[in-house]
């Protein structure tokens, strides 16, 4: 499975637990150093850990890639407002509703293409 099908994978994961407002964007025209984002949030920084090791957990059981960095502690004690989860050929933004807000990740790509992940049946 390449990685465009693993961060959608990816995306499934967050949305079908607790993430919210899950989004794929395609930046691969203009990043060198990956061509997809996935961005979700959680309405809390616990409930953002929960989705990261959901996010993991599944990737992991299907066989797929494990992220070369993770920005943003997901320990048991943490409760982190934004997640980077780096998987070279995508990456997963996990924010709590606050600090998506703030950043607000989909105005600044809002010119480029979303990619729907949603399985369609």
């Amino acid at each position: 499975m390449g990685l465009r099908l693993w961060a959608l994978q990816a995306a499934r994961a967050a949305d079908s637990g607790l993430g919210r407002e899950t989004v794929v964007i395609d930046v691969g025209d203009v990043l060198s150093v990956t061509d997809l984002f996935v961005i979700t949030s959680g309405i809390n920084r616990r409930q953002v850990r929960a989705i990261v090791q959901d996010i993991e957990q599944l990737l992991a059981i299907a066989g797929g890639p494990k992220p070369i960095s993770v920005e943003g502690s997901v320990g048991r004690d943490d409760e982190s407002q934004w997640v980077l989860m780096d998987y070279a050929g995508f990456v997963v933004h996990v924010f709590d509703d606050e600090t998506r807000d703030y950043y607000d990740l989909e105005k600044l790509w809002a010119d480029r293409p979303k990619i729907e992940f949603r399985e369609v049946g």
